[in-house]
């Protein structure tokens, strides 16, 4: 599939999508949202893709939602009804809660890398990845809060499950910038990199070593984890005692055995 404001690119297992609006900052406009939703459905259900990595073309990271969608989205009508304008509204927040919801709900893990800003509805995005890399100069923004709004798209409610309670609270009342050493502090990212170029190799080399694990176990972790950050640990237990019981006996784990006997590296099909 081709896009507008993404581009995708797969080679050795790994999905490299990047924003491709530079000139924008890399806004994402209407049919950004939208694309993002298809890129990782797309990542999702393509057997040859393992571990997705998702950059910012430019300057930039990215500036979150371009502002010509806001407006759009203050022009709604309701056909003159004031209940059928703010149903149609939570319909819209709702359409692009689901945009960013596509990554946290792609089966292969996503990495984020950013560089530049990552501003506004983009944090939201980093937010929704499995985890997120930067450059030392890169900086994360609540910019919401500076727009007087509320920030809608999943960075209340998924940041404070990334970072300490008080730091979210911090960024989202204040909108001020951190940056990437502050961001490693507070476990915001990963690591950082002295650049982009730096950056962009590091990431690769993680994202490759994903890649080289068996597809079927790395699937299965990401399920895991999700599924725990949102229920109690017995739950978790038991449904993890579910997924094993139809899950563990597979060919990825002979070849993982097989390796381990002969010295040798493990080959798993996608």
């Amino acid at each position: 599939m081709s896009y507008q404001t993404l581009t995708l690119d797969l080679r050795g297992g790994v999905a490299h999508v990047r924003f491709s609006r530079p000139e924008k900052a890399n806004a994402l406009s209407r049919t950004g949202w939208d694309e993002l939703r298809q890129v990782f459905d797309e990542i999702s259900h393509r057997d040859e893709a393992r571990v997705a990595i998702l950059s910012g073309e430019g300057k930039h990271f990215s500036s979150g939602i371009d502002l010509a969608l806001l407006m759009e989205a203050g022009q709604i009508s309701g056909n003159g009804c004031e209940g059928r304008k703010r149903e149609q509204l939570r319909a819209f927040i709702l359409h692009l809660q689901g945009c960013i919801d596509a990554i946290a709900q792609c089966r292969k893990p996503v990495l984020a890398a950013v560089h530049g800003g990552c501003i506004g509805g983009a944090v939201d995005i980093v937010a929704a990845c499995d985890m997120r890399y930067c450059t030392e100069d890169a900086y994360f923004c609540i910019k919401e809060i500076d727009m007087g709004m509320v920030a809608d798209l999943g960075t209340l409610q998924r940041l404070p499950k990334l970072i300490p309670d008080g730091m979210a609270r911090e960024m989202a009342y204040t909108g001020r910038k951190v940056f990437g050493p502050e961001a490693l502090r507070v476990g915001l990212v990963n690591r950082t990199y002295p650049d982009a170029a730096a950056l962009m190799e590091g990431v690769g080399e993680i994202a490759a070593l994903i890649a080289s694990k068996s597809p079927l176990s790395v699937r299965g972790t990401k399920e895991m984890l999700n599924y725990t950050r949102d229920h109690s640990v017995a739950d978790s237990l038991n449904y993890m005692a579910a997924w094993n019981a139809g899950m563990l006996i597979s060919e990825d784990l002979a070849a993982a055995f097989q390796a381990s006997l002969t010295k040798r590296e493990a080959v798993f099909r996608d």
